[in-house]
């Protein structure tokens, strides 16, 4: 989670909502990387949607079942979804999203086996995505 927030850290200096994410296998991290919305003109550009598309090709698969996905923040629906297609095994967030996070719907988005820990560093998380949005208002 250390090197996720450290993404989100990147993203806050580029302008992004500070959002980072990675996709570790096994001992490794084999994709980082943070929201790239405002850069990539792209809605679609979440932190989630950039790393799952890097692990997949850097693994050569589609499914990322024995992988774990470490994000600042709860996904959205949009990134829920790709992490149930994805079929990825765990799933870790730091800080909850009570506006547009997967749970507010109260169905369940992700893949039936995959793990969920939530709340892991999640102080840090909410204290930048407040300052971020405290600026932007």
């Amino acid at each position: 989670m250390k090197i996720a927030l450290a993404e989100a850290e990147d993203a806050l200096l580029e302008g992004e909502v500070p959002i980072g994410a990675v996709v570790v296998a096994g001992d490794r991290v084999i994709a980082r990387g943070h929201n790239r919305t405002q850069t990539l003109n792209d809605v679609t550009a979440h932190a989630e949607m950039e790393v799952i598309t890097a692990a997949a090709n850097r693994l050569g698969a589609k499914y990322l079942n024995d992988c774990t996905l470490y994000v600042t923040v709860e996904p959205c629906v949009m990134c829920a979804g790709a992490i149930a297609w994805a079929q990825l095994g765990t799933l870790v967030y730091a800080a909850p999203d009570p506006k547009r996070g997967y749970t507010t719907l109260g169905t369940p988005v992700l893949h039936p086996k995959t793990a969920v820990r939530s709340g892991v560093l999640a102080d840090r998380s909410e204290k930048m995505m407040k300052d971020f949005f405290a600026k932007k208002r």
